[in-house]
């Protein structure tokens, strides 16, 4: 473990212990659940604005909720696991979901490249159904491109229904994103970037239109 990760396992370990901070040893799984959402959001932001600093940061604010969560499951009493466990998992998941790296197979191009990797997953989790492991807390645009993505996978095609309403048609409109090899969410977010300083912008203009001219000696 580099020395950055240990210390940081170290610290967790001090705030959890019983002489620690009284609201880190009141966390549960539950409880952490709206910050790890919140700083997962605030490192994309910092992402789609291209802050390097920021990005750095908010990659420690998300590190930090998975290094408390796997101190909190250290504790369980049936169950316990750790940080290690953690990652040691994560990287035999990567091993094992690229053959063409570890392994003698052949490197898959392309599409071909996606629909292995979802294969290898639904096979590792036992999936029935290519529409299980879709979370449902996830934003609706992005849930739904998931959801057409892995439909066309599996040789589904969706068709939006006759007098369609306003869900079928974000539906719709996502359903080409996908198509055009688009992030629905990526983009609406774009938009919505450029309309939100637009109007930042605007509103300066008015502020400054407002301002009584200074009086002349």
């Amino acid at each position: 473990m580099t020395t950055g990760v240990a210390r940081l396992v170290e610290v967790m370990d001090t705030l959890r212990s019983s002489d620690g901070c009284d609201w880190d040893q009141e966390q549960t799984h539950e409880s952490l659940t709206k910050y790890l959402v919140e700083e997962t959001f605030e490192l994309v932001d910092a992402i789609e604005h291209g802050n390097r600093p920021h990005i750095r940061e908010e990659l420690g604010d998300v590190l930090l909720q998975v290094v408390f969560h796997a101190r909190i499951a250290q504790e369980h009493p049936t169950d316990p696991w750790d940080f290690d466990a953690v990652a040691q998992q994560c990287a035999d998941k990567l091993v094992a979901r690229h053959p063409h790296v570890f392994g003698d197979a052949q490197a898959p191009e392309g599409a071909k490249r996606r629909a292995q990797w979802e294969d290898n997953k639904a096979q590792e989790k036992s999936r029935v159904s290519v529409m299980d492991g879709i979370p449902g807390a996830q934003p609706a645009l992005a849930r739904a491109q998931k959801v057409l993505a892995r439909a066309a996978h599996a040789g589904v095609a969706y068709r939006a229904p006759a007098g369609i309403g306003i869900g079928h048609a974000l539906l719709e409109v996502v359903a080409q994103a996908e198509a055009q090899g688009h992030d629905a969410e990526t983009e609406l977010r774009r938009v919505t970037r450029d309309l939100e300083s637009a109007i930042r912008e605007a509103e300066t203009t008015l502020d400054s239109a407002q301002v009584d001219p200074v009086p002349s000696d």
